[in-house]
């Protein structure tokens, strides 16, 4: 699903482009059968989309996604998969740790590896700092990258104060993207010392993602690579200031909305001159890395794990 922008422009006018992004996605689920109308409705209500608005979305964004049942979203249902996530057999486990940040403690999730080859900061979905992200930041950490999982929620007392996950999402949503880039930027910091003289990565997914372009628009020097999962590009990216970062891209064919956003972002890293690969996954939609999810894609994840571990062998370690 991609909104036209004179629909979503008129609809969601009084909201950020972060809060769009996730109204889109709630959307999104709600056409393709994932959410029900009342819980899309209450979802949508806590971004401050009334009624009407989401009503009106709905009808946008159905207009050019094709019904459930002539396109099924997943092709490897999480409840009866028989094999476990890509690096899952491997996992290390994670601590909570909490560092000084410039606005005040920041929590998140560390997973070290026993001889790092490098470090990984891991930026959530608009879900918060979960189980699921944590066990990614432990399946970094197994294959020799000690991993740093951020939330980004910590100013808000962190996402496990959130009984609600849609409560948290929408907390995400109200997050001014400057304060959440300067604490992804203290996570580098945090990072660093931890795997200190080791090189550094930042990876991202669907939210976490778009706040991954946002540190190579805002010229973070010190990341060697890095890797968003479906994430929407920002608008006018200028990524000259990154020259020093091999970025790795990975989009699923079946996201249209996201997708809308990938010849931005292929044509801001060629002016940039960085090193980049954008990879398409086929019959995948968003989130299929997500075992957690509905979307889940075990075939596609296990090919965009491999991508990734072969993406840091060669720019991270």
């Amino acid at each position: 699903m991609h909104c036209s922008d004179i629909e979503c422009g008129g609809i969601l006018a009084k909201v950020t482009p972060l809060q769009r992004y996730i109204a889109e996605e709630i959307a999104t689920d709600h056409v393709d059968g994932l959410l029900s109308r009342r819980e899309a409705l209450r979802r949508l209500a806590l971004l401050g989309v009334g009624t009407a608005g989401a009503t009106a979305l709905f009808a946008a964004c159905s207009q050019t996604r094709e019904p459930a049942a002539e396109a099924p979203v997943t092709s490897s249902d999480p409840a009866t998969a028989s094999a476990p996530p890509p690096g899952a057999e491997n996992a290390l486990p994670t601590a909570p740790i909490t560092w000084a940040g410039p606005r005040g403690e920041l929590q998140g999730a560390w997973a070290e590896a026993p001889t790092a080859r490098g470090g990984v900061l891991v930026i959530h979905e608009n879900k918060g700092l979960n189980d699921h992200t944590r066990s990614v930041a432990g399946r970094f950490a197994g294959i020799g990258y000690s991993a740093l999982a951020i939330d980004l929620l910590s100013a808000q007392g962190g996402t496990a104060t959130f009984a609600d996950p849609a409560e948290a999402t929408a907390a995400l949503g109200k997050i001014p993207p400057e304060e959440a880039l300067a604490d992804l930027r203290s996570g580098v910091d945090e990072l660093q010392r931890r795997v200190l003289g080791k090189k550094v990565a930042a990876v991202g997914f669907c939210m976490g993602a778009g706040y991954v372009w946002r540190l190579l628009a805002a010229g973070e020097p010190r990341l060697s690579a890095a890797v968003p999962f479906y994430g929407p590009t920002p608008e006018n990216p200028d990524f000259s200031r990154s020259k020093d970062v091999a970025v790795l891209g990975i989009y699923a064919a079946e996201d249209q909305r996201v997708n809308a956003t990938e010849p931005v972002a292929r044509a801001a890293l060629e002016k940039a001159g960085l090193v980049f690969e954008l990879v398409t996954e086929p019959d995948a939609d968003h989130a299929f890395f997500n075992d957690t999810r509905e979307r889940y894609n075990a075939t596609a994840a296990a090919d965009a794990w491999r991508r990734v571990q072969d993406w840091l062998s060669r720019y991270v370690a």
